[in-house]
């Protein structure tokens, strides 16, 4: 019995042994390669821009700016949001994008409770950091991380500085904004009034209306009904200008009058190569897209933390009518 089961232990060593030898054999003939590692790439992180005014010349240009950094720099970039400053739509993206867990948002801000309520509370809990372009939001009130874009009170400033040059030290200037009553709106309306307030000859009138046609025609109505000696305009918020523009036409002749806007309206350049407007606030869109991108990226990568919270500003410059004739 002894001799039996050292007989069956020796066979299955010397079946193991030939095994070895054979797995050995392979391992070193010339023609056996190790496994190869896949050599992928470092999974990409996912990123979102989110604009309220798609397809738009400004907004195009920042959108083809962060697209060009985040595949420079291996990261994956979508472009949403809505058309025409739809807020509903707009506040919807925001929140489809912070249930997917994307990595990080960009986004056009919006001085509301409701995106203040995303970006703070919901976008938080999930510790999604949100960067802010072009339209700033306080920081205490949202919670970004940081903002990338113009200095809105600079802009307002070079304004109404540029006024004081073409019009002279005396005159009447309408205000106008939107209803809304967006921070970045009120940067640009106190660094106009800053300026003109040391011009005691300038008199200023400052009105707000929603952004339909029929309201800006009629309070651009009332106002040169109230002021018939108007000389200039300044419309804060870029979208309204074609409108006003508009009924100043209808009105009368528009050469007369000082006209002066921002870049950020769908029709802001058009208008000044016809001439109907005397100059605008020129931006830079493209370094805007590029610029939060790098930074959302650096954050995430943990190369600068925290991002600088009062923002990282791009640069703005007067752009007159007869320089883009």
């Amino acid at each position: 019995m002894r001799k039996t089961i050292i007989f069956i232990l020796s066979c299955i060593c010397a079946i193991l042994c030939y095994f070895t030898f054979m797995s050995a054999g392979k391992l070193f003939r010339s023609d056996w390669k190790m496994p190869v590692i896949s050599d992928q790439k470092q999974a990409q992180y996912r990123l979102v821009l989110i604009t309220q005014e798609l397809e738009t010349l400004f907004w195009n240009k920042v959108r083809d700016g962060a697209l060009e950094e985040a595949q420079k720099d291996g990261a994956s970039l979508e472009v949403w949001g809505s058309y025409n400053k739809n807020q509903e739509d707009f506040l919807k993206e925001i929140e489809i994008a912070i249930d997917s867990k994307v990595d990080g948002i960009i986004v056009q801000g919006l001085d509301t409770d409701e995106f203040k309520n995303l970006t703070k509370i919901k976008a938080a809990f999930y510790g999604i950091p949100i960067i802010t372009v072009a339209n700033d939001v306080p920081m205490a009130e949202s919670l970004r991380r940081t903002y990338v874009g113009s200095n809105q009170y600079l802009a307002g400033q070079m304004i109404a500085k540029q006024l004081i040059t073409d019009m002279g030290e005396a005159g009447s200037v309408i205000l106008m904004g939107d209803n809304h009553q967006e921070f970045y709106q009120e940067q640009r309306l106190n660094g106009i009034q800053d300026v003109l307030k040391n011009y005691p000859n300038v008199r200023t009138e400052y009105a707000e209306t929603a952004e339909t046609i029929e309201q800006i025609t009629t309070t651009t109505q009332d106002l040169m009904n109230r002021l018939p000696d108007v000389d200039a305009f300044i419309a804060i918020n870029a979208n309204i200008a074609s409108a006003m523009l508009q009924e100043i036409g209808r009105r009368t002749k528009i050469e007369p009058y000082y006209i002066y806007s921002f870049d950020d309206g769908p029709e802001s350049l058009s208008l000044l190569k016809k001439g109907k407007l005397d100059g605008i606030i020129e931006q830079a869109p493209d370094m805007i897209g590029k610029t939060s991108v790098n930074l959302m990226l650096k954050w995430l990568r943990g190369e600068t933390v925290p991002l600088n919270m009062n923002g990282y500003l791009t640069d703005i410059r007067m752009l007159k009518a007869v320089d883009a004739q």
